[in-house]
């Protein structure tokens, strides 16, 4: 099952990655979803889960721009339209993971990203993307932990009067 989810997110990466070649060269027969079906379909005797690419692929294009602001603050030196475009969609789709899917866990997320990287992106692109991914989940466990923390009952705080 694993590695069907490997496979999963590189017919989701070629996908997105198509997706944004075609729309920045403004084509306008663009369609994810005739994008989607034909990776898809290029791959169906070794891909079980087709649902899980199809959940990345919507996932990302749905929440495009909330992944790029997300992107923002965490890679500060690198404004979003000049990082590669193969890095970025790696990003977007372990940002997607992170931030709306849950039935992943997160350091498997960033592993998976980071091998696409090493697989599909530049020399740098794996310290890249571990380190940008690796920063949003340390912001999403401190945000998480500074939600948790124990509030005091009126009764339970002591008074300076005392």
């Amino acid at each position: 099952m694993a590695s069907n989810r490997h496979l999963g997110r590189i017919i989701a990466l070629q996908t997105v990655y198509e997706w944004n070649f075609r729309r920045r060269s403004s084509d306008k027969d663009c369609d994810l979803q005739e994008i989607l079906n034909r990776n898809i379909a290029r791959y169906k005797d070794t891909v079980d889960d087709k649902k899980f690419i199809e959940k990345l692929v919507n996932g990302v294009s749905a929440h495009e721009k909330k992944l790029d602001n997300t992107l923002r603050p965490v890679a500060p030196e690198w404004p979003v339209d000049q990082i590669a475009p193969m890095d970025r969609v790696i990003l977007h789709i372990g940002l997607f993971e992170l931030l709306y899917d849950k039935d992943v866990p997160p350091k498997v997320v960033i592993n998976e990203a980071v091998e696409l990287a090493k697989s599909f992106g530049g020399d740098n692109s794996s310290k890249f993307v571990n380190g940008v991914l690796g920063t949003v989940l340390r912001n999403i466990e401190d945000e998480s932990l500074s939600k948790k923390e124990v509030k005091l009952k009126p009764q339970d705080q002591i008074s300076a009067d005392k």
